[in-house]
């Protein structure tokens, strides 16, 4: 598996290529504090993209692949009766209350 870098390695990696980039000659803009890189008056991007280009495709169904699929389907929603467990009544505690409420004793009960 391979090793995520550190935070320290990143930063040392970041650095490394500003310190490049100033050498090549490049230059750091300064962008004054609160002015955004979207243009106020342009509309939004989930607006502007156009998902569907082409026209829709027709498709053509194959009996055969959509009855073996259907076979399939209702085999899968019908359930084999498993073999039924007979369970002998296990005996409980049961509590016993008097007239007013308040347990008086509790008894093994079957059911």
């Amino acid at each position: 598996m391979k090793k995520l870098p550190s935070k320290e390695e990143l930063r040392a990696a970041l650095e490394n290529e500003t310190q490049r980039f100033l050498q090549k000659g490049g230059e750091v803009e300064s962008v004054p504090q609160g002015i955004s890189g979207k243009d106020p008056l342009a509309a939004p991007l989930y607006l502007t993209r156009r998902l569907f280009l082409e026209p829709r495709a027709e498709r053509t169904l194959v009996p055969e692949v959509v009855a073996a699929i259907e076979q399939r389907r209702k085999a899968m929603l019908k359930r084999t009766a498993g073999p039924k467990r007979s369970r002998r009544p296990q005996p409980r505690r049961k509590t016993l209350y008097d007239d007013f409420g308040e347990p008086l004793r509790r008894v093994w009960v079957e059911d």
